[in-house]
């Protein structure tokens, strides 16, 4: 599996981060290959299982995800085994007034629809995606 971990200090409080990021419906925002998140549906311990459209390698990819861990402002767990099988976690940490957010990603790049060759430059697209996702979650939380 491929993995990525960014960190990002955003001047907002948890609370204000994490409520905007637990919601799925967001993701397209700050998100640049996110094309489409649907059929969201709430989970009984927190989080969401939803569905969602991802462009990867300029093919549009179809998946959904569900929380499988949810601790309020503090963590989030959210797995996908439809699309691309994936695992991201959301740490959220107070820090000065404002969030120490820490995504921890690992994913399986979908060779046999992408081919062996691009691998390697999906994964370091993959790490620019995930500065671009992190600052632009900044700029809105700042504004």
């Amino acid at each position: 599996m491929a993995k990525v971990e960014k960190t990002i200090t955003i001047n907002a409080p948890v609370e204000k981060v994490f409520a905007f990021m637990e919601d799925p419906a967001n993701l397209p925002a700050i998100w640049p290959s996110m094309v489409e998140v649907k059929n969201i549906k709430p989970e009984p311990a927190g989080g969401y299982n939803y569905d969602w459209i991802y462009k990867m390698g300029g093919m549009h990819i179809e998946g959904s995800s569900k929380t499988a861990e949810y601790e309020q402002n503090k963590r989030l767990v959210d797995k996908s085994s439809k699309g691309i099988e994936s695992e991201f976690t959301w740490i959220y940490q107070p820090e000065g007034g404002g969030t120490k957010l820490t995504v921890e990603v690992a994913y399986k790049v979908p060779v046999p629809v992408l081919g062996k060759l691009a691998e390697s430059l999906i994964v370091k697209m993959n790490e620019r995606e995930a500065d671009t996702l992190l600052h632009n979650l900044k700029s809105i939380m700042e504004a």
